[in-house]
This record gives C-alpha cells, sequence and structure tokens, in this order.
C-alpha cells in the first residue's frame, strides 16, 4: 500500500434529476494510510455522497454524474477496467443502517471470501472467519452460536458483524457512513473501540454528525459545507487552531444549512463542540 492510497482529484459530484445539485464540488483531499479520517459538516452538505463517490457506489445509482477522479494506490477508480465489485473489495463500505445477510453469523462473514475464493480449505475459512470476527471484538459473544442466524444478534453486533464482513476480504480503505448513529451508548461505545483498534491497519474514512466522535476517533479531519472542503487537518490543529473563519463558527456550533435548494424545514444547526447538539447515539462527554 502507498503512504496516500486514496486520493481525489477534483471529483464533483452532481444529481441530474428534475433539478441539477451539485453535491460535491471540485474537491481534492488525500486520505493518508492507516489512520482515521472523519468527514463532518451539517447535514445535507455531501458528506455521504463523497464517501459513496470514493468506491463507485452512484454506479447503481440514476441521474448521477461524476466529474473528476478517485485515485487507489495511484490507479483511477473510474477510468479503468476493473470492474467495480473489484474496487468495492479494496474499498469496503459499511452503511449506516446494520443489515445483516439471511444466513448464519459463519457465512455472514463467509460470504465475500467465498465469492472471491480467497480460502484454501475449510480449515483455512474456519480461520479467517474467526480472525475477522475478532478483529471487530465480536468473537467471544458469537462463537458458541455461529450457525445461528446474524440477524438474531443486537443492533451494536450486527454493524460489528458488517464490519468484519467488509474486512474479511481485505480491502486497503474502509468507509463507514454514520455507523453508529443507529445505536445505543453502549453499541456506539463497541462500535468505536473497534475503529480505534483497526485504524492501526487500515484506512477508515468515516462521516459522522458528531464533533465529540471526531475529536475521540479521529487523527485527519475534512470539514465539508455546501459541497466544498472548507478545511482539512489534523484533528488537534482542526479543533484547537482551526485556520478558516467558517470552521471556526463551525465548531462553535453556529452554521447554519443555507442553501438555495435545501427546503427551510430542513436547514440544521451543527452540533456543539461538546456533542450536546445534534450528536448520534452514544456521544456523552466522556
Amino acid at each position: 500500500m502507498t503512504e496516500i492510497p486514496l486520493t481525489t482529484d477534483q471529483l464533483s459530484v452532481t444529481y441530474t434529476g428534475d433539478r441539477e445539485i451539485e453535491a460535491v464540488k471540485g474537491v481534492s483531499i488525500d486520505f493518508p494510510a492507516n489512520t482515521l479520517t472523519t468527514i463532518i459538516g451539517p447535514s445535507g452538505c455531501g458528506k455521504s455522497t463523497l464517501l459513496k463517490s470514493l468506491n463507485r457506489l452512484h454506479d447503481i445509482q440514476e441521474n448521477v454524474e461524476i466529474d473528476g477522479d478517485v485515485l487507489l494506490s495511484g490507479d483511477s477508480v473510474y477510468n479503468t477496467n476493473v470492474p467495480a465489485p473489484e474496487i468495492r473489495r479494496q474499498i469496503g463500505y459499511v452503511p449506516q443502517t446494520p443489515t445483516a445477510l439471511p444466513v448464519s453469523i459463519y457465512e455472514n462473514v463467509a460470504y465475500g471470501l467465498r465469492i472471491h475464493g480467497d480460502y484454501e480449505s475449510k480449515a483455512d475459512l474456519d480461520e479467517k472467519v474467526e480472525t475477522y470476527l475478532r478483529k471487530v471484538n465480536l468473537w467471544d459473544e458469537v462463537a458458541d452460536r455461529l450457525d445461528a442466524p446474524g440477524a438474531e444478534l443486537s443492533t451494536g453486533q450486527i454493524q460489528r458483524l458488517c464490519v468484519a464482513r467488509s474486512l474479511a476480504v481485505e480491502p486497503d480503505v474502509l468507509l463507514c457512513d454514520e455507523v453508529t448513529s443507529a445505536l445505543d451508548p453502549v453499541s456506539a461505545e463497541s462500535v468505536e473501540k473497534t475503529l480505534r483498534k483497526l485504524k492501526s491497519e487500515y484506512t477508515i474514512i468515516l462521516v459522522t454528525h458528531s464533533m465529540a466522535q471526531a475529536r475521540r476517533l479521529a487523527d485527519e479531519v475534512v470539514f465539508l459545507y455546501l459541497g466544498e472542503v472548507i478545511e482539512s487537518n489534523d484533528v488537534q490543529s482542526f479543533f484547537e487552531d482551526p485556520q478558516e473563519e467558517r470552521t471556526k463558527t463551525f465548531i462553535g456550533g453556529t452554521t447554519p444549512v443555507d442553501r438555495d435548494d435545501t427546503p427551510a424545514e430542513q436547514t440544521a444547526t451543527p452540533p456543539a463542540p461538546d456533542g450536546s447538539k445534534g450528536s448520534t447515539a452514544g456521544d456523552d462527554k466522556r
């Protein structure tokens, strides 16, 4: 893996349905290896759109145009003959709403390994399933019921199962979209613990509305506002010495969403620095 495994080059994403909306505007940014980068900003400002563009998830949507490029280890993600499923194997995605496949806990993790043939024997497959369940701190909780349906797990356990399923195919990059927002505080803390452990091994990009979560987990922070990167810096510099006035205002909790195409009832005030306003589940003041 290169030191900068993932980068964007003047990346723009435009929705071309009934009304044309440029949701991401000429974003050029590097995502360093073996770090956790959080993308923060008010609702409706393009965070999830940017995240999904990094592994071509917009390919499955109609009326979306992509300009610019995403580079994985120096190679284009868009201008390539590599099939999109292979790109998504290298750049894994964990959605906001955790969903177990309608198979056993074991087969949820083995699913991608079976598709790609990434094992040599049943014993090797067993070892890999155990390895990735351990990576997400789930093995001790499910080791005695691997044949049980994955859907029977708690929501927090299913979210960690989804992370294990993504990791099993050995991606270089892991994209996480608000992965604790649907969880209770205890489950959210378990997922955060997992991400904190994994960031030394993977390049992780996490979209979050929670300022406190960004402070706790991030190595790097990207502030996205109305589709543009306003500031990108290491977590300490971002929160303690922001360079842009809009960053200072956002950290202070007073930046409105004032885009013309956002209905008035969807305008939002970002969370306060301590996470007390607009925070996700599990976002206490620890």
